[in-house]
């Protein structure tokens, strides 16, 4: 039996290991996520292509025995170097990486998850600065879903009721501790919760599950984005429960 399988695959981080090797952790649609050793220096082929957000077919050498993995081939799809030119850009992917990472790839359907990160990449090689924020938390809101811990916006998960009819004034608070979207009159003062406008609230609904190519279309004000990005690093806070630090950045 050969011990060399191939993989399609998303590199997510690549770290020193010993002298002149280094370890990646990589996103497969097979088998989620694993972790390689990469041998040679950095002027190695090898190790240039297995940089952070590259993505393509992978060749994984395995021995059961040792319990060993090697990369030993990379055929590069996808090498994202726009990641690199600018600063929002670089740390958003890393913001990615580190959620996906956090949760163990998802737990399974790894082509979808691997979809869903290459699609915010691919798009993120191009965005702006403002766009680069937006992407994180789409992002993030769709890993919500996929993990399935997305809380319900359209019923208060106490008295349920339809909570598309306070889109014209009324707030919605989202319950930290419980995970659930509540609307005023159930929602406890006592309780760590946070705010969901109008703005936050309609973006949510509207373009929180379009692609990240068509993101550009839906733009959302300052307090909106605040909203926003509070809500979803809380709820994959809350999963994970712990913080990751690239969520402060």
């Amino acid at each position: 039996m050969s011990r060399t399988a191939i993989y399609t695959a998303l590199v997510l981080r690549n770290r020193p290991s010993g002298e002149s090797n280094s370890e990646v952790t990589l996103l497969t649609a097979e088998e989620g996520i694993i972790k390689a050793t990469v041998f040679g220096g950095p002027k190695s082929k090898l190790r240039a292509h297995s940089a952070p957000n590259n993505s393509g077919k992978v060749w994984i050498y395995r021995d059961k025995a040792k319990e060993y993995m090697k990369l030993s081939d990379f055929d590069v799809r996808s090498w994202r170097t726009g990641l690199r030119e600018l600063y929002e850009r670089t740390m958003t992917a890393y913001a990615v990486a580190e959620t996906i990472i956090t949760s163990h790839g998802g737990g399974g359907d790894w082509g979808i998850a691997l979809k869903l990160a290459i699609d915010t990449l691919d798009t993120l090689e191009n965005a702006n600065e403002e766009l680069c924020e937006r992407l994180f938390v789409h992002f993030l809101w769709r890993w919500a879903a996929f993990l399935g811990i997305q809380p319900n916006l359209e019923v208060c998960a106490s008295c349920g009721r339809d909570t598309e009819k306070d889109l014209n004034g009324n707030q919605l608070w989202f319950n930290v501790r419980e995970g659930a979207v509540f609307c005023s009159a159930c929602m406890q003062s006592a309780c760590t919760v946070q705010q969901l406008n109008t703005g936050s609230r309609k973006w949510l609904s509207e373009a929180g599950m379009l692609e990240p190519e068509f993101l550009h279309r839906y733009s959302m004000d300052n307090k909106s984005l605040s909203e926003v990005k509070s809500l979803t690093t809380s709820i994959l806070t809350g999963a994970f429960g712990k913080r990751p630090m690239s969520y402060n950045i």
